[in-house]
C-alpha cells in the first residue's frame, strides 16, 4: 500500500498527567503516516485524488489548540481518530515525541488505527 509520511511535525499542545503541565502547551514533534491507494492521483497528478498533507498538518494544529489530555497514548488515539474521519485513509499511523522527562532525548507513544470496512466502504 502507498503512504505518505509527514515526519516531525512541531505542535504545541496540552498533555499531562498533572494539571500544571497542561496549563501551557507543550512542543510534541509528530510523525504521522497515512496509507491511501494513490494510483489515481499518480495517474492524473490531480491532488483531487490524493491525501492533501498541508491540510493534515494545518488540521491538526488546528484541532489540537483546543484540546486537552492527560497522557501521549489518548492523544495519538484522538489524532489518529480525526484522520481516519476527516481524510479517510485506509490506516494512520501517528507516533507522538514528548521533551519534558529529565535525562531523555524524548518519550515516544506510537498507534497505528485502520478504517473499519464500513467505513471505506462510503
Amino acid at each position: 500500500m502507498d503512504k505518505i509520511i509527514i515526519h516531525d511535525v512541531e505542535v504545541r499542545m496540552r498533555v499531562g498527567t498533572v494539571e500544571a503541565e497542561r496549563n501551557w502547551p507543550q512542543r510534541l514533534l509528530a510523525t504521522i503516516e497515512l496509507e491511501h491507494d494513490m494510483t489515481q492521483a499518480m495517474q492524473t497528478d490531480d491532488l483531487e485524488f490524493a491525501i492533501d498533507y498541508e491540510k493534515v498538518v494545518n488540521r491538526l494544529r488546528e484541532w489540537g489548540a483546543k484540546k486537552q489530555w492527560h497522557l501521549l497514548e489518548s492523544m495519538a488515539s484522538d489524532i489518529a481518530d480525526m484522520i481516519l474521519e476527516e481524510f479517510a485513509p485506509f490506516s494512520v499511523s501517528v507516533l507522538l515525541k514528548k521533551f519534558e522527562l529529565p535525562m531523555t532525548a524524548a518519550v515516544s507513544v506510537h498507534i497505528v488505527k485502520r478504517q473499519t470496512p464500513l467505513k471505506r466502504e462510503n
